[in-house]
């Protein structure tokens, strides 16, 4: 059963949730952990969708460069995946993508074939420019990052 989903910009009272759920995940090798300093740093960047007043997702579109921006931290709690809450973020995001004008976007995945599904073709990560890699120095994975770098064409 699909829920029904709204998608809202997030608040700063989400972002202990939303580093709850991205830190359970990464814990599982799920995908990278995220710092609070940085969530509260790029809480603009986010979009949740609430369960009455549980977040019970949550992504974010960064800006990268006028042509560029990249989808991270994409969580949907556990008990509500497999109900297209995570498609549905990354369209807003692609959406915002399109009304600020950014003509790409790409993101760095341990689930290509999700994104895939959604319009996004994998990339060599050595095609992206190295502004991509800004916080890459940061991860215990680099420069062995095993991640698959994917990108989406956006319609501006």
């Amino acid at each position: 059963m699909k829920l029904t989903t709204t998608i809202e910009k997030a608040r700063i009272s989400d972002i202990p949730r939303i580093h709850q759920m991205v830190n359970a995940f990464a814990e599982r090798g799920l995908m990278l952990p995220r710092p609070l300093s940085e969530l509260y740093e790029n809480v603009r960047d986010f979009f949740v969708v609430r369960q009455e007043e549980r977040v019970i997702a949550c992504a974010a579109l960064h800006v990268n460069w006028a042509d560029l921006a990249e989808i991270k931290s994409l969580a949907v709690a556990e008990d509500c995946q497999r109900q297209g809450i995570g498609s549905e973020l990354v369209k807003a995001c692609l959406d915002e993508a399109s009304v600020l004008g950014i003509p790409s976007v790409f993101c760095f995945t341990y689930q290509p074939q999700f994104f895939c599904q959604i319009g996004f073709a994998e990339v060599d990560k050595m095609e992206l420019p190295r502004k991509v890699w800004t916080e890459c120095y940061r991860c215990s994975k680099f420069p062995n990052c095993d991640e698959v770098a994917l990108i989406c064409s956006v319609e501006t």
